[in-house]
């Protein structure tokens, strides 16, 4: 699978209107559900934040990359927004977060690598 089967137009914000992150998760997750890639954006919310829970995904350098393997994914997909200002995303640098890519796996899918920082990045 390539990134360009995962990443469409309908699911690329240049623009993200939102300014902090449980916001700008929900408007990436609302551009994944109009796109029609979810079963159900609730539950799908949820496993991200569960995964935000364990550690950030702000991996620094103004990155982000939320996401979440689970049954309310209808396809997989990837939802990418810039925010030029930048979120508050809690970042393994602590510096804001412009650029995000949230990824969406179906459970059981073909993605089967998440990213996960190793634990000398999750003390620092």
């Amino acid at each position: 699978m390539k990134v360009t089967d995962l990443l469409t137009t309908d699911t690329i914000n240049l623009n993200l209107r939102q300014t902090t992150k449980q916001n700008v998760l929900d408007e990436l997750a609302q551009s994944l559900n109009a796109a029609g890639k979810l079963n159900d954006i609730k539950t799908f919310r949820q496993a991200i934040d569960r995964r935000e829970e364990e550690s950030t995904t702000g991996i620094g350098d103004g990155v982000a990359i939320p996401h979440a393997k689970t049954a309310a994914v209808k396809e997989a997909a990837i939802a990418f927004g810039r925010s030029e200002a930048g979120v508050d995303y809690r970042s393994l640098d602590g510096r804001p977060a412009h650029l995000f890519f949230m990824i969406a796996a179906e459970e059981g899918g073909r993605i089967v690598h998440i990213w996960k920082p190793c634990q000398r990045c999750r003390d620092s």
